[in-house]
């Protein structure tokens, strides 16, 4: 069976009927009661606190269910932070495992790069090495070619001159004369064979 939701008149009453109990009981305690001074003190704060729940009870009851429902938006807005910044903190964590990878990697390449270049710079060197080495070689067998040609030249220069003084000294009138005979007769046919 449902409760009505009409106040009797008992409850409109009551509320008038306890400011009037407030009232007389300072009146009463001048009179000067005791027990009786205790009890109406006990029955003003007894229906001072019912008179508070009574008309307190809903806005206390809203005021508690707003900074309840306050406090449940919070943390479910702290909760999606909380989770948004974990996905943010995984995210950057990610990158700089991916960072640390392709740090690593390029790194490696340069290592990489650092040695082929050293490869091609010593390949390069031994290779103008040897070149240098075959035009050195060149160079010093054309020097001996023109120092031997030279010293060829001195030595039938010498010869001739050796053979000049040699034939000088020793050559007589009678072999000069047979050499002359000898060199006409030899150049005479020539010259006959020139002049057809």
């Amino acid at each position: 069976m449902k409760q009505s939701k009409v106040p009797t008149r008992f409850s409109q009453a009551a509320p008038f009927a306890c400011v009037l109990a407030l009232l007389a009981a300072p009146a009463h305690a001048a009179e000067g009661g005791g027990a009786w001074d205790l009890f109406i003190q006990a029955a003003n704060l007894a229906l001072l606190f019912a008179v508070l729940i009574y008309f307190g009870r809903k806005p206390i009851q809203a005021f508690f269910a707003d900074r309840r429902s306050q406090i449940k938006k919070d943390l479910d807005e702290a909760a999606k932070l909380l989770e948004a910044a974990e996905t943010r903190y995984a995210d950057w964590q990610r990158k700089l495992i991916d960072l640390d990878r392709e740090t690593d990697k390029i790194r490696a390449q340069g290592v990489r790069h650092a040695e082929e270049d050293a490869a091609q710079i010593l390949s390069d060197a031994q290779a103008a090495a040897e070149r240098i080495h075959r035009d050195a070689e060149a160079a010093v067998e054309q020097e001996l070619r023109r120092a031997q040609a030279e010293l060829r030249a001195e030595a039938v220069t010498l010869a001739a001159e050796l053979a000049e003084r040699i034939l000088r000294e020793k050559l007589v009138d009678s072999d000069r004369d047979r050499l002359l005979d000898e060199f006409i007769v030899r150049v005479e046919p020539s010259a006959r064979g020139g002049a057809n």
